[in-house]
């Protein structure tokens, strides 16, 4: 049953023309699919609506060919994307939601690759596509008619909207986009009546927002997404020239690397200064995120009245049914975001968002799984998963939950892998979350036994008289300093101090003095030992073979704050350079552009290059009993042990073994039909 502290949550509010049936709104965001995966993205929303999300929301919606992001945005150009559209919006009133759509126009951020029509900003300028990645093309500027035509095309995608079947419509006026360019001064030029004052710089928000309003003629509710932050008292003085012309707001702060800050660097409901501010400012509703995981949290923002409904993006992904498991009173059921972005990265990817959490996320339409729903099996028969890492924890999770007696065998005393070793660095304690979802899950399966401090063998294996085997014994880092930028190890003489990673993560002391921290993996690791580093008082120097430290972070939206805090913390950074030797006293570094030499003075030396698979309890199984027969047991390895990887690699790794086991055939195909 729903504690009462929660009814807030389930009130329904009244957003213009339409009612919500709760609080819950799954604001608009990517998801990789776009209108190229139609069919996976309908299937993909109308989860979250059957997990009880009160709106739900497409991600942003190209009103016209002349803005386009390939395939990374849906459409509504026609009546053919008018139909598409439907078969989205039926899905998710099916289940009682509410279903939004984000008209868009990005302006100079609309790259055009597919339409290949010249994009169009504020003025002519730099095209972009996004964060740190860079485009030779410009735009050109918007001149009155083409204002015009910006206009009608709104108008029509929004009368296409409620033909669509959508019930409510965005003006989306943030995050970049071309009515942002319009709203900044530091964008918007412009000498005529579009430029200038900020009743000037509004006057295009205000056009779309009443234009909008009488596009949808009451059949719809009009939302604007709009920016409004205390580190920039002019976000308030444009919000007050319109603040009661929609039906209600989407309120995000100015700041879309905060927005979508990683857990790393952003915490929970971390916003609620900018929208009170904004709260006492209009007498229409406002939907906000806050990257809000616990419902104490939802309710006490509700009525503490910064907002009136609890906007989720990540949160959704990781639990689409996290509004029911509220109703329902199963709070220790939800899988909480821990945060980090892999979901966000995915979709930059231009590939169907994934998520650490819930491995079911992207293949709700193409290999028909869902979150909450696993089919039993008739037959039992006797699982044993060696490793109790992500991969291994997710495995023994979904086959106790398909109904096979199992064993999880896990050689240390704790549970979790190198989640419970990697949670404990600087900013990445919500991962432990990956870990204690598990435990939990696992703890109520009657048929899962748990063995700790069991390292095992090829023969301790085969006396289980297991009938399956999934062997997720994970990986390591390696010591020799080859990674991406050579293949070769590294020159080490001798005398000369390498750390390994793993020390760092099995909590060892490491040596004082000068550290040179190697990065030849280009995620969140390097970044995250150095600043451990330098907790630990230690002089460190980043040297990274790519152009900046963490540069695949560009996808996860803490590429920036990833590299202020190097800065801040006062680690020296050394870019497009390969580790070529460590001697006891320096190490020498090779640019990889000139390929010139210089040795920086270091005590010692951690390279974060490769991972390498623990793999020999799989060998040994493969090839026991050693004449050649296959071993009596059907035999897989999962997660790092397969192949290194994310830790949201690992969890699907877990998870789809553990559908594969005891099926008639191993298959690998998915439906790729659009």
């Amino acid at each position: 049953m729903r504690d009462p502290r929660y009814d807030i949550l389930f009130e329904p509010i009244k957003l213009g023309p339409v009612t919500a049936k709760n609080r819950f709104y799954q604001v608009p965001h990517c998801s990789g699919m776009g209108w190229i995966r139609p069919k996976s993205l309908a299937v993909m929303r109308a989860v979250k609506a059957e997990g009880g999300w009160g709106v739900v929301c497409t991600e942003f919606c190209s009103i016209h060919p002349s803005v386009d992001s390939t395939s990374l945005q849906v459409r509504l150009w026609d009546d053919h994307d008018v139909r598409v559209q439907a078969d989205a919006t039926a899905a998710i009133h099916e289940h009682g939601a509410l279903a939004g759509v984000e008209l868009w126009h990005g302006g100079s951020r609309g790259s055009n690759f597919d339409s290949r029509m010249p994009p169009m900003g504020r003025e002519t300028g730099r095209a972009s596509t996004r964060a740190g990645v860079f485009h030779p093309g410009q735009s050109r500027g918007l001149d009155k008619a083409d204002i015009r035509n910006i206009r009608q095309w709104h108008g029509d995608a929004a009368r296409r909207a409620v033909e669509a079947g959508f019930d409510i419509v965005y003006v989306y006026a943030t995050h970049g986009n071309l009515l942002t360019e319009f709203l900044n001064p530091a964008t918007n030029q412009r000498s005529d009546e579009y430029g200038g004052s900020v009743a000037n710089r509004v006057r295009l928000v205000r056009e779309l927002i009443e234009e909008t309003l009488d596009a949808v003629a009451g059949k719809a509710a009009v939302v604007t997404r709009f920016a409004v932050d205390t580190s920039d008292e002019e976000t308030y003085e444009a919000f007050t020239l319109i603040n009661d012309l929609p039906d209600f707001w989407d309120l995000t702060p100015n700041d879309y690397n905060v927005e979508m800050g990683s857990s790393r660097f952003v915490g929970e409901a971390a916003f609620d200064d900018n929208l009170k501010r904004a709260k006492a400012m209009t007498s229409k509703p406002i939907v906000a995120v806050g990257r809000f995981t616990t419902p104490d949290a939802m309710a006490r923002v509700i009525r503490a009245g910064a907002q009136d409904m609890i906007g989720a993006a990540r949160p959704s992904i990781a639990d689409p049914f996290l509004p029911k498991k509220i109703e329902e009173g199963r709070l220790d059921d939800i899988r909480e975001c821990i945060g980090c972005n892999i979901c966000y990265a995915h979709d930059a990817l231009g590939k169907p968002i994934r998520c650490t959490q819930n491995p079911t996320m992207g293949e709700e339409w193409r290999r028909g799984w869902h979150p909450e729903r696993i089919t039993r099996r008739e037959t039992v028969s006797r699982a044993l998963v060696v490793g109790a890492g992500p991969a291994g924890m997710e495995a023994a999770r979904v086959l106790g939950e398909r109904g096979f007696d199992v064993m999880l065998a896990e050689a240390s005393r704790e549970l979790g892998g190198r989640v419970s070793t990697e949670c404990r660095l600087p900013g990445l304690a919500e991962w432990a979350r990956v870990r204690d979802w598990r435990v939990g899950q696992i703890d109520k399966l009657p048929n899962v036994e748990v063995y700790r401090d069991s390292a095992m063998t090829a023969d301790d294996v085969l006396a289980t008289d297991a009938d399956h085997v999934l062997v997720a014994t994970g990986s390591r880092w390696t010591t020799d300093g080859a990674g991406g930028s050579r293949a070769e190890p590294v020159a080490m003489a001798d005398g000369a101090r390498v750390v390994g990673v793993e020390e760092m993560l099995a909590g060892r002391e490491v040596p004082g003095g000068h550290a040179l921290v190697y990065d030849d993996d280009h995620y969140y690791m390097a970044c995250v030992l150095a600043l451990a580093l330098r907790q630990r008082g230690n002089l460190v120097t980043l040297a990274t073979s790519a152009y900046r430290p963490a540069a695949w972070c560009t996808h996860t939206a803490e590429f920036l704050a990833s590299n202020a805090a190097l800065a801040e913390a006062d680690v020296e950074i050394v870019t497009h350079h390969r580790l070529d030797a460590v001697t006891p006293d320096d190490a020498s570094l090779t640019c990889l552009y000139t390929g010139m030499s210089h040795n920086v003075d270091v005590d010692w030396v951690m390279p974060v290059t490769n991972r390498k698979a623990v793999g020999g309890l799989h060998d040994a199984l493969a090839a026991h009993p050693g004449d050649g027969t296959a071993p009596p047991f059907s035999l897989y390895r999962i997660g790092d042990c397969d192949a290194p990887g994310t830790i949201a690699a690992a969890v699907y790794s877990g998870y789809r073994v553990a559908m594969d086991v005891g099926a008639p055939a191993h298959n690998v195909i998915y439906e790729r039909v659009p």
